[in-house]
């Protein structure tokens, strides 16, 4: 073992003096590049991974919990301007358990564990009512936080004092709630709605037309709508809507002409006028059965008919108390000697038409009307000519329809002609003079610089790590096939056809090469010295 250690020792010497300065060098950079390389990659891999334990701290409360990690010996991280401090994933729940054992963080806030630790024979009404009303807005600001989208909550209650005296109506409470949102949370109806009930079962005599939420930006939001109750919020929600309906056709109208010319060729605006008003109604409308007939369906049906023959008979249907002798209201007679007929002929008949109860109601959101301006840039900038007209006419066709399906069609209104909706498109053919182009130098410094190097000295390193490799296999062949060549050179056998033929030898060779070529006649010579013996 010693001595092939030691000549794997002397091989190791021989081959690092044959080499060059240069190819020491190579080596002795790309072992150092591999060790510095695995140092960093086992220090991140062997860094613990932190998650957050608390957020939202204030600085008390992040050094009450740095202070208690530090003794522990826990390693711990302090981020977001020290709102939010950060330990070893695997240690989380068990740091969360003892440190709510150990009452940290002590953030100050009263609940109702107060009660039943502090209090005593010697508390007073007034001091009792206090730290019930600050235990009652604590337990409401932290249910508020519970709800998707709030960061933090304050509420402040304020209670009507008792009277003395009977029959005197006492003043309802109120409560004022400030709401600080994450950024770019929204509340809906559903959520606004939640916190003025949570807020009205929470207090006596607390109606929701006592109760005002507001949040960090000053937007009040109100039981009926869910959204800003100052025409500045609804006006900014209104703007908000109509970009939005802007942006979408504008993005429409900008991929299909873009495809069709180019979208460095054409810009497309939009500008629209949106009626926000919201309309609920109730029809109730009687239509006949039979369209274009005002006769319904014979629900019942009284026929009478009354018929006389013979003498003395009198024409049926006289006027009552026509005559001078007549009295009113009887049916007035004359008298007649010869025979005669009376008949009497009543229908009643009740006929039940359509009756429609129709509750409409109309969403706001209406495009009364629309405006797109368009801007092409012909091939040749410099020549509108070189633009097509009948490519202008498609693209003034194309925008009229989208024009013609955009606008709200009231049914009240007759539908807009081709001239009016002419008056809604502008096609402008021009150069685009404020279009800027992308310099050689800009695009060439798309991808950092750092990128490369980085990526040449990876590249040089395995190319010095190939070679390497190469060199070395072939400096392993060649010494194989040295020691091949020495084992060869010191090997002496003697040449099995060195020896003396003879009578008996040649007989040998001449039987084994019968075998091999003719094996059946061999076997019959076999036979045949078996029965001459």
């Amino acid at each position: 073992m010693n001595e092939k250690f030691k000549n794997t020792k002397t091989k190791f010497i021989e081959m690092w003096q044959r080499k060059s300065k240069m190819q020491k060098s190579l080596i002795l950079s790309g072992l150092l590049f591999f060790f510095v390389f695995a140092g960093v990659l086992t220090y991140f891999l062997s860094k613990p991974s932190l998650v957050p334990l608390y957020s939202n701290l204030s600085p008390a409360e992040t050094g009450q919990i740095k202070e208690t990690l530090d003794s522990k010996g826990i390693q711990s991280e302090i981020t977001n301007n020290g709102s939010t401090i950060l330990v070893p994933k695997e240690q989380v729940n068990t740091l969360m358990v003892e440190l709510a054992a150990e009452g940290v963080p002590d953030s100050g806030t009263i609940d109702y564990s107060y009660f039943g630790k502090d209090s005593g024979f010697g508390m007073t009404d007034k001091e009792f009512d206090v730290i019930k009303l600050k235990a009652t807005q604590t337990e409401l600001a932290n249910l508020m936080k519970g709800i998707e989208g709030v960061n933090d909550a304050k509420v402040m209650i304020n209670l009507p004092a008792e009277s003395v005296f009977v029959g005197e109506q006492a003043e309802g409470s109120s409560a004022s709630v400030v709401l600080d949102l994450k950024p770019g949370a929204q509340l809906d109806q559903d959520k606004v709605n939640a916190l003025f009930h949570l807020v009205s079962k929470s207090v006596p005599n607390l109606t929701t037309d006592n109760i005002v939420i507001m949040d960090q930006n000053f937007n009040y939001y109100d039981l009926n709508n869910g959204t800003g109750s100052t025409l500045g919020g609804s006006y900014a929600s209104q703007q908000e809507i109509k970009s939005q309906i802007e942006q979408d056709i504008q993005r429409d109208v900008q991929k299909l002409l873009g495809t069709m010319i180019g979208q460095d060729k054409v810009v497309v605006s939009v500008t629209t006028d949106i009626d926000f008003t919201q309309e609920n109604r109730e029809e109730n409308l009687v239509s006949p059965v039979v369209e274009g007939s005002d006769e319904g369906i014979a629900v019942s049906v009284e026929r009478i008919t009354e018929a006389y023959t013979g003498n003395g008979a009198q024409a049926a249907g006289g006027v009552n108390g026509t005559g001078e002798d007549d009295v009113p209201g009887y049916e007035a007679t004359t008298e007649t000697t010869g025979d005669g007929d009376y008949e009497k002929i009543e229908e009643r008949i009740n006929n039940e038409v359509n009756r429609i109860n129709k509750q409409i109601v109309e969403s706001p959101y209406k495009i009364r009307d629309i405006g797109i301006q368009v801007m092409v840039e012909p091939p040749e900038p410099d020549n509108p000519a070189s633009f097509n007209a009948e490519r202008e006419a498609d693209i003034q066709q194309i925008l009229s329809t989208v024009v013609r399906t955009s606008i709200n069609k009231d049914t009240a209104e007759e539908p807009l002609t081709d001239e009016e909706i002419a008056e809604k498109v502008v096609v402008s053919v021009q150069q685009f003079d404020g279009k800027q182009e992308m310099t050689e130098t800009e695009s060439a410094q798309v991808i950092p610089l750092w990128v490369y190097i980085v990526a040449g000295v990876l590249l040089l390193a395995i190319i010095i790590l190939v070679f390497l490799l190469v060199r070395k296999r072939k400096q392993d062949e060649e010494f194989e096939e040295d020691e091949e060549d020495i084992i060869q050179e010191r090997i002496r056998v003697k040449d099995i056809n060195d020896e003396v033929e003879t009578e008996g030898t040649v007989r040998r060779k001449q039987l084994e090469k019968m075998a091999k070529e003719k094996p059946e006649d061999f076997a019959k010579l076999l036979r045949s010295w078996i029965s001459e013996d």
